[in-house]
């Protein structure tokens, strides 16, 4: 059920040469078809199409590089700019002097911190008695025993 016709093409230099087609198509199926968009089989290249994205695909191509690039930029700011550095010896290591004190009833962290040095900033006490006691918020009960550090 195949045809095959030979069609004459003409060169620039005016050279004719024959060219074999064959077309291999029933009358159930109509004529052969590419795999593109239905465009008639040729010699020729096809080009694939261009390639279009969503406005989904946007935002995940362009923002998930941004959003882990700020994530590593965070860590790496968190990383050099953090505040707690061990010693770089074990002889750099001190130990904190500290005393114990129960906390009576209607004492807060300022009027302890007060008592304890009275030559120090308050709230520079307050914070070191909050970090040996690992309170949370800064409050205190009565009867409390608290590590306080000394002179």
């Amino acid at each position: 059920m195949s045809a095959s016709t030979t069609v004459q093409c003409s060169r620039p230099q005016g050279m004719k040469t024959a060219v074999r087609q064959s077309s291999r198509h029933s009358p159930q199926q109509g004529p052969q078809q590419g795999p593109l968009h239905g465009a008639p089989v040729s010699g020729q290249a096809v080009k694939p199409p261009r390639l279009r994205l969503t406005r989904r695909g946007r935002i995940v191509l362009i923002g998930l590089p941004i959003v882990l690039l700020a994530a590593l930029l965070l860590s790496l700011a968190g990383l050099l700019n953090s505040p707690a550095k061990a010693a770089d010896t074990a002889s750099g290591l001190a130990v904190t002097p500290t005393v114990s004190v129960t906390v009576q009833p209607g004492e807060s962290l300022w009027a302890i911190a007060g008592a304890v040095d009275p030559s120090r900033d308050p709230r520079d006490v307050i914070a070191d008695i909050v970090q040996l006691n690992d309170l949370a918020g800064g409050r205190v009960m009565p009867g409390q025993q608290l590590f306080v550090p000394s002179k």
